[in-house]
């Protein structure tokens, strides 16, 4: 099971969702919105909270860079796993 770090806690509570451990062995979270329940981050990845611990902030904050760039066409469109993904775990 996924562990849900601190710094993906305080990011759910800037947009107003709540997040909680996903049912789905797959998939790391749940984000619950008013609207709907979406689950996002691969379990065979690790994420930003989770490179911060084992390997340090500039580490991350490259891993960060990367991401953003391989996922710029989905982590903009509100409401979508691609954009929670890209709040919660970058």
């Amino acid at each position: 099971m996924y562990n849900i770090l601190p710094y993906s806690y305080q990011q759910a509570r800037i947009l107003g969702v709540k997040i909680e451990p996903s049912d789905r062995p797959t998939k790391k979270i749940k984000v619950i919105t008013k609207d709907k329940i979406i689950y996002i981050g691969d379990t065979n990845y690790s994420d930003y909270p989770h490179y911060i611990e084992s390997n340090g902030l500039q580490y991350a904050n490259e891993r960060r860079r990367l991401y953003r760039i391989r996922h710029k066409n989905d982590r903009n469109v509100v409401g979508t796993a691609g954009y929670y993904s890209d709040r919660l775990l970058w």
